[in-house]
């Protein structure tokens, strides 16, 4: 199958490219073919940067790029604040212009609020109205989607991918915080996550247990949150446990940022809004025992999994970090659960098997029952002649070096063109 995404990418920072670009991986291992249609500064092998996230011709300038590869389905990975002004209305345009081309669309809603704002309201309808199939992460969303808009049959709940890994070995003699009980919060700085919280009562643990330290590993991005920063460390700065304080700074690429977390014997997210969490996924992954605000999102996870603790007050996160600190027995358990939930329900080797049986649902072949061949290309001597390079560009492609083969139009594709004013790209 060749699916097309719509997605902002790595190494551009953003938690939905993060996920995009796991779920690509997951599903190229699948033998599926993919490509990224993406924003500019998105890099990668079948990624296309093609538009900013603010421009008035956002969904013409996807639209007519993606339907050149003719794709069996478009997955759109829909975040109010990644397609431009209005919370992201341009992408309704697009899901419309893909439906008038007769190309399936699936959309991935990654925030889902108990009680949307109107506006989203207004998006969330036409989103659920036009799209074939919609993907939410947790059941709570589907039920308040239904509640608002209708369209249960085709709302699927798969829940967040997690990555099959280890933890960084020695991160800790790395770091400097050999001997040390490393409580940690991370991410970036924003009022919403509550970090503010974790000063104020970090004190009553170290006057608990002396050995605690508090890694605080977190980045603004541009000029968001400024102000809070600056009250934040403020705070920090004043904190009589200033000197069981540690903070790391930098850009953070991925194994870096595996490496401060596997340092962690606890991390805390202490978050006040979210409908989901990729930082709570990285805390699975690296099988780091969390402890966690009361939000629906981490209820839901922590009572399928096992690994983790939800505390409402100040008292019961002191509490909750205490026990991950001092209880070896807990903790070794808490990640006992955390490795059985990835490896039985929540890999992206399982996710990326749901996310096809979605697909198969809505792709529609004119020829019924058939199977999907696709060998991927291969590489160094073995490569025919031309293979890895892409074809002249005309008018309405883009000219690209070394652009993988698979992203092209196969020779058989499994339907028609999606619109005879929309040419292939010759071979």
């Amino acid at each position: 199958m060749r699916i097309g995404f719509v997605s902002s990418y790595p190494p551009i920072e953003c938690g939905v490219g993060t996920y995009t670009e796991a779920l690509n991986r997951a599903l190229r291992k699948l033998d599926n073919e993919t490509f990224v249609m993406s924003q500019f500064g998105a890099q990668g092998q079948g990624i296309f940067p093609v538009y900013q996230p603010d421009s008035p011709t956002l969904a013409a300038d996807i639209f007519y790029t993606s339907t050149r590869m003719t794709p069996d389905v478009m997955h759109i990975q829909h975040e109010f604040a990644l397609y431009g002004s209005q919370k992201s209305v341009a992408i309704l345009e697009l899901i419309l212009r893909y439906r008038l081309a007769g190309i399936p669309v699936v959309t991935t809603l990654h925030t889902v609020y108990p009680e949307p704002a109107r506006d989203e309201r207004i998006i969330l309808r036409n989103v659920l109205a036009e799209s074939d199939a919609v993907i939410v992460h947790e059941p709570f969303q589907k039920e308040t989607l239904v509640q608002y808009f209708g369209h249960g049959e085709k709302i699927h709940v798969i829940e967040h991918g997690i990555r099959e890994i280890e933890p960084v070995p020695d991160a800790k003699r790395k770091l400097d915080l050999e001997g040390k009980k490393v409580v940690m919060i991370c991410g970036y700085f924003r009022p919403s996550k509550g970090f503010h919280r974790v000063l104020n009562f970090f004190p009553e643990i170290c006057r608990r247990d002396p050995d605690a330290v508090l890694v605080v590993a977190g980045k603004v991005r541009g000029i968001e949150a400024q102000d809070y920063q600056r009250q934040l460390f403020t705070q920090l700065n004043q904190s009589p446990v200033v000197d069981q304080i540690v903070f790391l700074r930098g850009q953070f690429p991925q194994h870096t940022f595996d490496t401060i977390l596997s340092a962690a014997d606890c991390i805390v997210l202490p978050y006040e809004k979210g409908s989901q969490s990729g930082m709570l996924a990285q805390c699975f992954a690296l099988r780091r025992p969390a402890v966690v605000s009361a939000l629906p999102a981490f209820q839901l996870l922590i009572q399928r999994s096992g690994g983790g603790i939800v505390c409402r007050t100040d008292e019961e996160f002191v509490e909750a970090i205490l026990t991950v600190l001092n209880d070896p027995q807990r903790r070794c358990r808490l990640q006992e659960n955390m490795a059985r939930y990835v490896r039985e329900r929540a890999g992206w080797s399982h996710i990326a098997r749901k996310h096809v049986s979605v697909y198969h649902q809505v792709v529609q072949v004119p020829y019924g029952k058939g199977r999907y061949v696709y060998f991927p290309e291969p590489e160094g001597d073995l490569a025919p002649a031309g293979a890895g390079r892409a074809p002249a560009p005309d008018a309405g492609s883009i000219a690209r070096e070394d652009l993988p083969i698979e992203t092209k139009v196969s020779a058989c594709p499994s339907r028609t063109s999606p619109s005879a004013a929309t040419p292939e790209i010759p071979f």
